[in-house]
């Protein structure tokens, strides 16, 4: 009876829309995940992976996990400029490390401040802070609300941060959604 209540304030169109999409994408995920790292194409095998995996999306299910944060489907198609540019950054700052470990100690400037995230939603929130994670030299250690704790192997990396050109990409991604 609850549920009836609750799937008449979504939209049909969203309902059926939105479930199929992100329960396919999940289970294309995990099939795809299952076989890398089997390799079998024994029908044995492959009927118990198949099995394994309808199991998994069926408690998803239940519990009710299978939404656009958990399989984020909008941001497939959009992603990969972003990839692309963050591949570079992840190359650029590994020399730059790199580096400061050649020329020792005295070349470092470890810092930990806090800066503030524009994005909107927890999802671009999570992928800025990852993505400042990613990049050599530099952890998210902290994220509340908008204000993330950044600690830094050099300074000029949290001046690139606050130069905002991570954060203004991100929150173009989460726009285009």
């Amino acid at each position: 009876m609850n549920n009836s209540k609750a799937l008449n304030k979504i939209p049909l169109e969203e309902v059926s829309y939105q479930m199929p999409t992100h329960t396919l994408s999940l289970c294309l995920s995990l099939s795809l995940f299952w076989w890398i790292n089997s390799n079998y194409s024994n029908p044995l095998l492959l009927s118990l992976g198949a099995a394994s995996i309808l199991l998994v999306l069926y408690i998803a299910h239940r519990m009710d996990v299978i939404d656009h944060e958990s399989q984020p489907v909008h941001l497939s198609l959009k992603m990969s400029g972003y990839l692309l540019w963050l591949t570079k950054e992840i190359i650029v700052s590994n020399i730059s490390v790199v580096k400061h470990i050649w020329l020792g100690n005295s070349s470092i400037s470890p810092t930990l401040v806090t800066i503030d995230a524009s994005q909107r939603t927890d999802l671009g929130k999570v992928i800025y802070a990852n993505s400042i994670t990613l990049t050599p030299g530099t952890v998210t250690v902290d994220l509340v609300g908008d204000r993330m704790t950044i600690h830094s192997l050099l300074k000029e990396n949290i001046d690139t941060l606050k130069a905002g050109e991570m954060d203004r990409r991100v929150t173009e991604l989460e726009n285009r959604c």
